[in-house]
């Protein structure tokens, strides 16, 4: 749970569209910002940090012509510094970048000087202490809680420890920023997220292939985000 004099902010949701079905993307884009969600999630794969290979600028400038909702850009790429300045051109208003990344300081200060906000991502076996360096920084944090690269995958109770380990420092340190949560999220696991310290839901599956409709999703999973304010 959070402390008593922690700054309290509505939970916001991303729809990732790695989800989504890309022979109707833009369709898919409408179709959950009509379903109520703050912000479009866009996973950028290379093949060679994460073995998959997913999107790059051409595709998200297209689709920047279907919403106005904001892009969180995840790099699960090698060397972001390369590519930064693209997303953004591209119409990304948040890059993320992974820490694992040797270069991932340079592109943080890249993208700072393009003016556009700044993330860093976790995998799930990385320490939350190798944060420490760029925490007061940044203006989002992201755990993931599956292994990235590959959508669909069972939530990791083992990263609860190190959600609630960032959410205090960010409440010593960086008040402002979002604390997100990427992979195999649900209502049951959204719960133990945000009783973590998550505030700040990516999710994909469970809102572009849900039966009964992203806006009775976004619905629950608002509900269910709460949460983190008792």
């Amino acid at each position: 749970m959070l402390n008593s004099g922690t700054m309290k902010k509505q939970a916001r949701i991303a729809a990732s569209i790695l989800a989504a079905d890309f022979a109707k993307l833009g369709e898919e884009i409408k179709r959950a910002e009509a379903g109520g969600v703050d912000e479009i999630h866009v996973d950028v794969m290379d093949g060679h940090f994460v073995p998959n290979i997913s999107i790059g600028p051409p595709v998200v400038k297209s689709i920047r012509k279907v919403t106005d909702l904001p892009f969180d850009v995840h790099l699960m790429i090698s060397e972001p510094e390369k590519y930064v300045k693209a997303f953004a051109d591209a119409g990304a208003n948040r890059i993320n970048v992974q820490v694992e990344v040797d270069t991932h300081i340079q592109a943080l200060e890249m993208i700072h000087d393009l003016g556009i906000q700044s993330g860093i991502v976790l995998n799930p076996d990385t320490p939350a202490e190798s944060l420490k360096d760029v925490i007061a920084e940044i203006d989002y944090v992201l755990v993931m809680t599956v292994y990235p690269g590959f959508g669909g995958q069972a939530f990791m109770e083992s990263t609860l420890p190190k959600i609630s380990a960032i959410r205090r420092w960010l409440d010593d340190v960086n008040q402002e920023a979002w604390l997100a949560v990427d992979g195999g999220l649900n209502q049951a696991t959204i719960g133990k997220a945000c009783a973590a310290g998550a505030d700040f839901i990516i999710s994909g599956t469970s809102l572009f292939r849900a039966e009964e409709g992203i806006a009775a999703v976004v619905k629950e999973i608002r509900k269910t985000a709460q949460c983190q304010s008792d």
